[in-house]
């Protein structure tokens, strides 16, 4: 069975229920199952501070989840325009997976959250896209015959799925914002079926 992995980082639990969200999006595609996994904080500390399993959760990521995948989605709180630290260092230590060429012509594809509304998700978005490009991926965006696009009053772009979360967290994913976080899990597992035949 195919197998598209959504690896997350989530601080205050938005970005998690949002892969959470994504994997249903995925499964309602047969013969794909989600891979759900995460990554554990960086430390400031020079030494190893995150326990080697989670305490609850999803299990964190490895390389070999990576090259087992048939699709990957990223998704990241938005830090200043960017992808979290925790993400992009896990994906900085890809440069072996990137020799092997594990990921060329899989699809990719990326969703965020932000504490403000113009708080760089479509900055964070692209720039996700940056290494995944580099490894090959085939980018896949969420098209306009997704109605929630036109519809929504919060996250939602072409780009991938988004999500305002407000300063202090407090907004729930709306349905517009739901609807676009399964339209691009499924439509990474279509893809992905495809590019695999």
């Amino acid at each position: 069975m195919s197998n598209i992995l959504i690896l997350f980082y989530s601080r205050h639990g938005k970005t998690q229920e949002m892969a959470n969200i994504v994997a249903r999006g995925v499964e309602d595609v047969a013969g794909v199952e989600a891979k759900v996994r995460t990554v554990p904080e960086v430390s400031p500390v020079s030494e190893s501070t995150a326990p080697a399993i989670p305490a609850e959760g999803a299990p964190y990521a490895t390389l070999d989840d990576l090259r087992e995948c048939s699709g990957l989605i990223i998704g990241t709180p938005t830090r200043f325009g960017n992808m979290a630290a925790p993400l992009k260092y896990f994906i900085d230590q890809t440069s072996g997976i990137w020799m092997e060429g594990a990921l060329i012509d899989k699809p990719a594809a990326a969703f965020t959250s932000t504490g403000s509304l113009h708080g760089g998700q479509e900055s964070t978005l692209l720039s996700t896209m940056l290494p995944l490009l580099h490894h090959g991926m085939v980018w896949v965006g969420l098209p306009y015959n997704n109605k929630e696009l036109m519809d929504t009053q919060s996250g939602g772009t072409p780009y991938g799925a988004s999500h305002w979360a407000g300063a202090g967290n407090q907004r729930p994913i709306a349905e517009d914002e739901s609807q676009l976080c399964k339209a691009l899990g499924k439509r990474v597992a279509q893809i992905a079926l495809k590019l695999e035949h």
